[in-house]
């Protein structure tokens, strides 16, 4: 199995560089990973692969309202979306890709490829 991820901004229309996300296996509650995108909206690398990877339900948190301050985007206090934590499983020995599509207003998600 083999996790991939990236933040696209779609209020300025590029990647969403410098956000951090945070990516937890749910059934002990260990964080596997706490990275930030590059410059293209991704990690370089894998988040999960190989035999740390294993079937079962994770969630990636991306910090979206840290990443919108950091650009200079006046939010709300609080802000309407802060942490969008995306909840998913893993069943087969695949290659799971998990985009993010996000406003400081609205969200999106997919199983991409």
């Amino acid at each position: 199995m083999k996790l991939t991820t990236h933040v696209l901004d779609t209020a300025s229309g590029r990647p969403a560089s410098g956000l951090r996300l945070v990516l937890t296996r749910l059934s002990d509650g260990a964080i596997l990973a706490d990275r930030r995108t590059n410059a293209d909206g991704r990690i370089d690398g894998p988040l999960l692969e190989g035999p740390q990877s294993a079937p079962g339900p994770y969630e990636l948190a991306f910090h979206v309202a840290e990443y919108f301050r950091a650009a200079g985007v006046a939010l709300a206090d609080p802000p309407f979306i802060d942490v969008v934590p995306i909840r998913f499983a893993m069943a087969e020995n695949a290659h799971y890709h998990v985009p993010l599509l996000v406003s400081p207003w609205a969200f999106s998600t997919y199983r991409g490829s």
